[in-house]
């Protein structure tokens, strides 16, 4: 109704899960990686995508689908309220395998699934099984779906299968009965709520993608709509749909903060935030009130030192010094190649023992970078060397696909935190150092305390150039012309136009990045190493 009134091609706010308005997020372009990568390994298994209701998880699914190779055949299940049968019979239908449709039985549906993938597998086509909303699957079904994946050949799994749920999933993969389920989970991520600042490039990006000629909502309103949706986008997009009315209503160009409130009342039952918030909120509360009345837990040290029960989070200093660079260059000269496996106790020794120092995890890094290091914020350091860092949580997907060493931040039980260095991948090996001793574990083994937190360094081919978007104009822009050369000649060469556009979308797709023909730091690194330059380190 105010599409018109606004200049829109579209409806920016419809709650339909269209990839074409995924907002890409460092929480989903983690939570794809995660998906692209558990899909790509030939060990088969599953990937687990949890997350509160309305973050997402469907949009980044179909994504997902729109993004997988020509040689991958998906069956989707949306309603997994299924018996065993029911459930095998869907896959069936899904895969277009024929069954006898009277008195079909789990054996023989089985066969006929086995039967199928095998000659699929042969033709070289790979089959994905994705299941949504999987919090609603009974234990005789999971144990169903984990007996899939024994469908195999002598080297390789038949069948990987994908589940997405609503937290109570990973409730559900606790419990004793579905340990062997568990453990086949080769990559799991779970999506939580838009910060205040992702709330607004989020909003600012669906209305872009419907070409959204000027901000229809003031500062003050995006605030609000962050505030009353928690940062869920279905909610986001309820709110803001419902807003954009009522301003079209009022005969308005700009949403105020008023509108929102009004919008968000009309909409939104009495506790519209989600649980997750809500349980925050609790928390929070409970902490206030103990504080208002003074009360304090303690305990005592083995040496008898008195203790707060909640100790301090380690603060990080402004300025710490770095190890000295006469040592870390001839570290840097002498990588580590791992030739057998670190003991899992050797490694928590060295992590607990020698983890503490920050500094020194950046020290290394700066080194196998050929950067002297010195006393100050790493990252400011990096910035004034024409590096840049950066921070995510997305463990090994998104580590291996960038390929450069990292330092690896890690959570004892208590709290406190460990620092290593991640130098090197080889031979199915991982090496981690610790204040200059090196720890090795299988690639296939989970690190301890490690929950996928990392930081790494990255130099733009441009000077202070980490987001080139379509339409602007930059040298970066001539730098990517380099790597997808034009059919024709473009009018001006630093412009980024649909051609490269679609060039760069292609190549985002090719290596399971989210498609969005926007190059960022991701983009950027995976170009920058099939370059191979000598002056960037490498993993593997």
């Amino acid at each position: 109704m105010y599409t018109q009134f606004f200049r829109l091609t579209d409806a920016p706010f419809s709650i339909a899960p269209n990839p074409r308005f995924l907002y890409p997020s460092a929480k989903h372009r983690e939570a794809l990686a995660h998906l692209i990568y558990g899909i790509k390994e030939e060990g088969g298994g599953f990937v687990a995508l949890t997350g509160e209701v309305g973050t997402g998880k469907t949009t980044l699914c179909r994504c997902l689908i729109e993004q997988l190779p020509e040689n991958v055949d998906v069956a989707l299940i949306l309603n997994p309220r299924l018996d065993a049968v029911e459930l095998l019979a869907s896959v069936c239908d899904e895969l277009h395998i024929g069954y006898p449709p009277a008195g079909a039985s789990l054996k023989t549906l089985i066969d006929a699934l086995n039967e199928h993938l095998l000659a699929a597998h042969a033709k070289g086509r790979r089959t994905v099984l994705v299941i949504d909303e999987a919090q609603n699957l009974s234990f005789d079904v999971l144990e169903q779906i984990r007996l899939l994946t024994n469908l195999e050949t002598s080297e390789h799994k038949l069948l990987q299968i994908i589940l997405i749920g609503q937290p109570e999933l990973t409730r559900l993969l606790e419990q004793k009965q579905l340990r062997q389920l568990a453990q086949r989970i080769t990559a799991r991520y779970h999506l939580t709520p838009l910060t205040r600042a992702e709330t607004v490039d989020y909003i600012r990006h669906r209305l872009t993608v419907c070409g959204c000629p000027a901000p229809l909502f003031t500062p003050a309103a995006l605030a609000a709509v962050h505030r009353l949706s928690g940062g869920i986008p279905r909610l986001i997009n309820i709110i803001c749909d419902r807003a954009l009315l009522g301003t079209y209503a009022q005969g308005k160009f700009q949403a105020d903060r008023a509108t929102v409130r009004r919008a968000a009342r009309e909409v939104l039952p009495e506790n519209p935030l989600p649980r997750f918030w809500r349980q925050l909120l609790v928390g929070v509360a409970v902490i206030v009130a103990l504080g208002a009345m003074g009360v304090v837990l303690i305990g005592r040290t083995p040496g008898g030192k008195t203790v707060s029960s909640t100790p301090e989070a380690p603060a990080i200093p402004a300025t710490s010094p770095m190890a000295a660079p006469d040592a870390l260059d001839a570290a840097a000269q002498k990588p580590m190649a791992p030739a057998a496996a670190t003991g899992r106790a050797r490694f928590e020794d060295l992590l607990k023992s020698k983890g503490v120092d920050e500094a020194a995890a950046f020290g290394r890094m700066f080194a196998l970078w050929n950067i002297e290091a010195d006393a100050g914020q790493p990252c400011a350091k990096a910035e004034r060397q024409g590096l840049r860092c950066l921070r995510e949580d997305s463990g090994w997907p998104g580590l291996r696909s960038l390929n450069h060493p990292a330092v690896l931040e890690f959570t004892l039980p208590g709290g406190e935190k460990r620092y290593g260095t991640l130098t090197g991948i080889a031979g199915g090996l991982v090496t981690v150092e610790f204040g200059g001793e090196p720890a090795t574990l299988p690639l296939t083994e989970n690190l301890p305390f490690w929950e996928g937190r990392f930081t790494l360094l990255w130099r733009p081919p441009v000077a202070d150039v980490t987001l080139v978007r379509p339409g602007q104009s930059s040298p970066a822009v001539k730098w990517l012309r380099q790597h997808f050369p034009a059919t024709n000649k473009p009018a001006d060469p630093q412009r980024f136009d649909e051609a490269l556009k679609a060039q760069v979308a292609a190549f985002q797709k090719q290596h399971g990045l989210i498609v969005d023909g926007t190059v960022g730091p991701h983009t950027f690194i995976r170009l920058l190493n099939e370059t191979k330059r000598a002056d960037a380190p490498h993993l593997e």
